[in-house]
């Protein structure tokens, strides 16, 4: 089960830095940049078994401690950029602890069989009445 964003905020830790990309002299003074660090080993709100699905389908996102790394710089705001940092979050995690269904194998339709045929007879046909024919 996903946390909600406010206990999100509370297991992660946010380092904010200068952003490029628009914004001339005001990219400059402020801090805009938001990196979300957030460990998943560490982290009370998951099941040991959800723990080793987000270890095992994100371990090419961990650094070598073990932390997840999210960054958001798309707004000026370092407060936009705090929300879609968690929303990033928790959209990745949720993805990561979705189990898909076992896909069950259905039988082949006879109708696609017939056709199957039918194409393969009609093809046959028209290579065989392409050959030259031998007095």
């Amino acid at each position: 089960m996903v946390p909600s964003k406010e206990e999100l905020f509370k297991e992660v830790l946010i380092k904010t830095s200068r952003s490029g990309g628009k914004g001339g002299q005001h990219v400059n003074k402020v801090s805009s940049k938001v990196e979300l660090v957030f460990n998943i080993a560490t982290s009370s709100f998951f099941t040991e078994e959800e723990r080793a699905l987000l270890l095992e389908r994100l371990a090419s996102r961990l650094d070598a401690e073990g932390n997840l790394h999210i960054v958001a710089q798309e707004d000026r705001s370092q407060l936009l950029n705090k929300q879609r940092a968690i929303l990033k979050l928790g959209n990745l995690l949720s993805k990561s602890l979705q189990v898909q269904k076992k896909r069950k194998p259905t039988k082949v339709p006879k109708a696609v069989i017939e056709k199957r045929l039918q194409n393969k007879a009609a093809k046959s046909e028209k290579k065989r009445n392409r050959k030259s024919l031998d007095f």
